[in-house]
């Protein structure tokens, strides 16, 4: 028999919590936005101080502001009105608006993956099936969102018109009530998109490109046409390494 001393028992490896997620500036910006509307207790339509201004308020870039802002509009707390500034939409609420921001994030890769699939068989077959009217929806689509554009708009309801106009185009209903039941998600990919330097006059451009290929009668290159669209405008600032 041993006299040995046993030895003591091993103690389990400290485990560590996961690293903290980095914060990007203009999510800092956008929670100080936030702040800022409840300290001073803003109501949707109040308006907030120019831009310039609320950069040197806070003391950030006119770009980071305005990326902040972009977050804030998409998520719903306040919204960018061509010729007026922009004005608080709702509430942002309890939650901490990181949180809400970096939720539209997450998402938005699959967001894209469903507009990439829906919208370039949408595009194939309105290609097929567009009648006359269904080329003048299109056209006028595009003539408003160039209007917008060249008014120093960012075409954001001509970009919706257009899509929504290619849908009708394709005549079918289950595309159609697919493509409703995911409008408001891709209303935050387009406000996101379209918010990107050049990127309105780049998407018009694309959609000309989508709508020669319908009016021609060309399945496949409407298909590619979207395609296209859609991988362009999916390269958005939020999703870029920082």
């Amino acid at each position: 028999m041993s006299d040995a001393i046993p030895p003591p028992p091993r103690r389990p490896e400290a485990s560590f919590p996961a690293p903290l997620a980095r914060v990007r500036l203009y999510e800092q910006v956008a929670e100080q936005i936030s702040t800022w509307i409840g300290e001073h207790d803003l109501k949707p339509g109040d308006k907030l101080p120019p831009e310039r201004e609320l950069a040197a308020r806070l003391g950030v870039s006119r770009a980071t502001l305005s990326q902040a802002l972009v977050a804030l509009e998409v998520i719903g707390a306040v919204a960018v009105r061509h010729g007026d500034g922009t004005v608080v939409a709702q509430s942002p609420g309890p939650s901490r608006i990181i949180d809400a921001v970096r939720a539209h994030a997450h998402r938005l890769p699959e967001i894209i993956e469903t507009r990439d699939a829906l919208e370039t068989k949408i595009a194939s077959l309105a290609a097929a099936r567009r009648t006359e009217a269904d080329l003048d929806r299109i056209e006028d689509a595009l003539a408003g969102m160039e209007a917008d554009i060249e008014a120093g708009g960012r075409g954001v309801e001509g970009d919706e018109t257009f899509h929504a106009a290619v849908t009708a185009a394709s005549h079918s209903l289950l595309l159609s009530r697919l493509m409703a039941e995911i409008a408001d998600l891709i209303r935050e990919t387009r406000i996101e998109s379209l918010s990107q330097p050049d990127r309105p006059r780049a998407s018009l451009a694309g959609h000309r490109a989508i709508a020669d290929a319908i009016r021609a009668g060309d399945p496949e290159g409407a298909a590619r046409a979207m395609h296209a669209h859609v991988e362009m405008v999916s390269d958005v600032a939020v999703l870029r390494p920082q």
